[in-house]
């Protein structure tokens, strides 16, 4: 199995393939992106012959800290099963149900690529937040393939685009995010503090064998919190394969080498979906010390602790007077600017 990671060892930072238990280093300087650039095929023959120039060579993975296995381009998180969007609703909302719009396409959002997070790092909990939750993912990234740009791609295109997977811990302030996005906007602080991608990213190949007939990968996607598992499901029960996520996304717009498409929440992946089906805060949330693991078979685990809180906040808005009046206010009324 091929296996691409970065890991810091002896003062240094390497980007290599584990191959049997072992870091096998590139080249100094060489970066998961020169992989992705460079397209699947090539990195499965650079791997091999990597491998087989030091198969034995490298220090291995238990003496090494790992790292985020890249640094992406851009992070589209989507939200594809049913039962995850079922479950938060009734957190949220206090009812079950799933909106119509839904099952029309597969809505995303962008978050930030400059807060990727490394399996054993400490995740901090954001300003505000009293219900930090977890939500357990897998992740796609894609690499170069010769003739495809990457824009309006067909489904077929767009599975060849696929490069690697890895596994995704989208982490969520879920108070945060339910008063943001109250403004119709977002979600925004509630999401940007933290994601966590790891351990590595498995070639596209190594799973090719676990597509169904319908492109959707029956990988088994478990969540423990302090060793207790939330839920077990399945990626296959994604509403659309990850194929159609990467054309979607590519529609009137640009997806590249680098960038990374989560799946969105599996079934009983997170708290919030649990509140919601219990009717209260149970389990609880996560707490400064709770340690979360994600296991999902065939590409591997991440584990990261939770740290403290942050205290500061932001003051209130400051009203405004302008010399004019909005729709529905009488003139001379206070207005809020943005």
């Amino acid at each position: 199995m091929v296996k691409i990671a970065r890991w810091a060892h002896a003062g240094t930072v390497r980007t290599g393939f584990v191959h049997e238990g072992r870091c096998l280093a590139l080249p100094e300087h060489s970066t998961p992106q020169d992989l992705f650039d460079a397209g699947l095929e090539a990195t499965l023959d650079l791997a091999a012959r990597t491998i087989a120039a030091a198969p034995g060579d490298g220090p291995r993975v238990g003496e090494v800290r790992l790292l985020a296995p890249l640094t992406p381009r851009t992070v589209r998180d989507f939200v594809t099963f049913e039962e995850h969007v079922e479950g938060v609703t009734a957190s949220i909302d206090g009812a079950g149900g799933v909106v119509d719009e839904w099952y029309e396409a597969p809505t995303f959002y962008f978050t930030n690529p400059h807060t990727v997070r490394a399996t054993g790092e400490t995740i901090p909990v954001p300003s505000g937040c009293s219900r930090m939750d977890l939500e357990t993912e897998v992740a796609a990234v894609l690499g170069s393939v010769d003739g495809i740009t990457g824009t309006n791609l067909a489904p077929e295109e767009a599975h060849r685009m696929i490069f690697g997977y890895t596994v995704l811990n989208d982490w969520s302030a879920r108070d945060v995010q339910a008063q943001e996005m109250k403004v119709r906007l977002g979600p925004c602080k509630g999401k940007d503090f933290a994601s966590t991608l790891g351990p590595w990213i498995v070639t596209a190949d190594e799973l090719e064998h676990r597509h169904d007939a319908e492109g959707f990968l029956d990988l088994a996607m478990t969540a423990y919190v302090n060793d207790e598992p939330l839920g077990t499901d399945s990626l296959a029960n994604m509403g659309w394969p990850f194929a159609e996520l990467v054309a979607y996304a590519s529609q009137d717009s640009l997806v590249v080498p680098g960038d990374v498409l989560g799946s969105g929440t599996s079934g009983r992946g997170c708290l919030a979906e649990l509140w919601g089906r219990n009717g209260e805060l149970t389990p609880p949330p996560l707490r400064t010390g709770d340690r979360v693991r994600l296991v999902v078979e065939g590409i591997g685990e991440i584990e990261n602790m939770i740290g403290d809180r942050r205290r500061e906040g932001v003051p209130a808005v400051r009203a405004r007077r302008r010399g004019r009046s909005r729709a529905g206010a009488p003139a001379g009324a206070a207005v809020v600017g943005r």
